[in-house]
Order: C-alpha cells, then sequence, then structure tokens
C-alpha cells in the first residue's frame, strides 16, 4: 500500500505568498490554481478532495504537491519547455529593430522612409543578415512597433473651398438630434 501523500510544513512567508496567490485575480491562471491546490492541502484536505473541488485529476494535484514540497514556491512554476531553438540571436533582432528606427538618410539611402522590402534588402546586403521580409515583420509587431500608412496627399488640400463645396456627406444620413 501506497503511503498517503503530504504536504511538508510552510514556512511563514510560504504560507503568505501561497495564500496570495491562491486568492489573486490578476496572476496567470495556472499559477493560482496550483496555489489553491497548495492551499487546500495546507487547509488539511485530502488529495481527492482538493481534485474534486478544483476539477482537475488527482495525478495533477499529486505532481503540483511534490513540486511544491520539493521546491516550494518557485516550483510552482512553469519548467522550460522543449523545442525549436530561436533562429535569430537576441544581437541580430536588435540590430533589425536598431536598422528599423535608424533614418536612411543617415545610413548614406537614398529615400526618406523604410519599407518592409527596403530595410529586408538592406539587412540582406549590407549587414549580412539573411532574414525574410515577413519575419522582419513580425520582430517589429512584437516589439510594438508598427507601419505607417502613407498619406494619399501632403499638406492642405489643393482647393481650399472643398468641403463648402462638397455639401453633405450622404442624403441618406440622418441629422443628429439636439440633446434636450
Amino acid at each position: 500500500m501506497r503511503k498517503p501523500l503530504e504536504l511538508r510544513a510552510l514556512t511563514a512567508a510560504e504560507q503568505q505568498e501561497i495564500e496570495q496567490l491562491a486568492r489573486s485575480r490578476t496572476g496567470a491562471a495556472r499559477l493560482v490554481e496550483r496555489a489553491r491546490i497548495v492551499w487546500q492541502a495546507s487547509q488539511g484536505h485530502r488529495v481527492a478532495e482538493i481534485a474534486r473541488q478544483l476539477k482537475v485529476s488527482q495525478t495533477t494535484v499529486g505532481r503540483w504537491l511534490k513540486r511544491f514540497n520539493a521546491a516550494g514556491v518557485t516550483g510552482l512554476a512553469d519548467e522550460p519547455r522543449s523545442g525549436r531553438p530561436a533562429t535569430y540571436t537576441p544581437e541580430q533582432v536588435a540590430r533589425v529593430i536598431a536598422t528599423a528606427l535608424t533614418d536612411p538618410r543617415r545610413l548614406g539611402l537614398p529615400f526618406a522612409s523604410w519599407t518592409l522590402d527596403r530595410l529586408e534588402q538592406y539587412l540582406n546586403e549590407v549587414r549580412g543578415l539573411a532574414i525574410k521580409r515577413s519575419r522582419i515583420d513580425e520582430i517589429l509587431l512584437a516589439e510594438g512597433l508598427r507601419w505607417r500608412q502613407q498619406e494619399k496627399w501632403f499638406g492642405e488640400r489643393v482647393d481650399p473651398d472643398f468641403a463648402a463645396k462638397r455639401g453633405r456627406s450622404s442624403g441618406s444620413t440622418p441629422r443628429r438630434q439636439k440633446a434636450a
């Protein structure tokens, strides 16, 4: 017969951190669920009861109690997972971002703004970084940078009386009602 799984004694700091995580409304859902498992176990609940209340399997409860017993609160965090290594080093990604934020004229180029095609060509030919335009776009979007839409005209409209000549935008658009 297997020995029942027991939670080790919690320190005061661990108890406080587990309670705070278990009650969190803004924390990561997985971490909150794991903290609730540990918190309920610290309150004397059994594995089957915890699994039923939190709607998880008994295996899941056992896994997180064992990890907590071995590593404490840090054991509740996700461990690194295997996967494909990054294609571009952080230095190469930084080079793409720095180049995109640099004025092309400062680099001696004959244009005033970047496009994905121009940026790809410059990085491939001048900087020696083999990268596709779709990957450049992903890197810039991940950094929070977006391409601006080019305007159709620059400065003021050609005809200063355009708005008066145009009239209402549509005859089917109802007028706005005045506030009471």
